[in-house]
């Protein structure tokens, strides 16, 4: 979905896209970047739950990202997605696919996949380019936490969000 992550799109996210946000204690944002349209699936949760046990992060609730049950047609694509991908990337994939919703994500080969099936892709730089154009955060904030993920270990494809954004949201 290029800069933009929502604007009316359910998004299913990934836990790049949570484990970036939790890293610099700022879910909130997330969820308002999200604008009330995120929802994540189980395999997800399970990848998250695992990072904080590992002590990638500190302790965080995302209860207020629904969980999507998969259907057993998104369950049967996800088994052929999961032999390349890990398994909350594939459940994202499948479900995106079937339901034609825009996936949040910012593994490489999972964007490749995203795009090869035609399914919209989001991540950790759109949702924040998005907190700034709806002015839940400032293009100043907005670098601040992508610097922090960057030291954290989310290798982003840019150190400066105002080249996405227009003019009236560079101030």
């Amino acid at each position: 979905m290029g800069g933009g992550a929502v604007d009316g799109v359910t998004v299913i996210v990934d836990n790049t896209v949570l484990s970036n946000f939790a890293s610099v204690g700022r879910l909130d944002l997330l969820a308002h970047g999200l604008g009330g349209q995120g929802v994540t699936t189980e395999a997800v949760l399970s990848e998250f739950r695992s990072g904080i046990e590992k002590g990638h992060f500190a302790q965080a609730s995302v209860d207020w990202l629904p969980v999507l049950p998969l259907t057993t047609e998104e369950e049967t694509t996800c088994r052929v997605i999961s032999l390349r991908l890990g398994a909350g990337e594939a459940s994202c994939l499948a479900a995106a696919q079937h339901r034609g919703l825009c996936v949040a994500t910012d593994d490489g080969d999972a964007r490749r996949y995203a795009r090869q099936a035609g399914v919209p892709v989001s991540g950790t730089v759109g949702i924040l380019v998005s907190l700034v154009t709806h002015r839940h955060a400032t293009l100043g904030e907005a670098n601040v936490l992508l610097a922090q993920m960057t030291k954290t270990g989310y290798r982003s494809p840019l150190s400066d969000l105002a080249p996405l954004l227009g003019p009236d949201c560079a101030a």
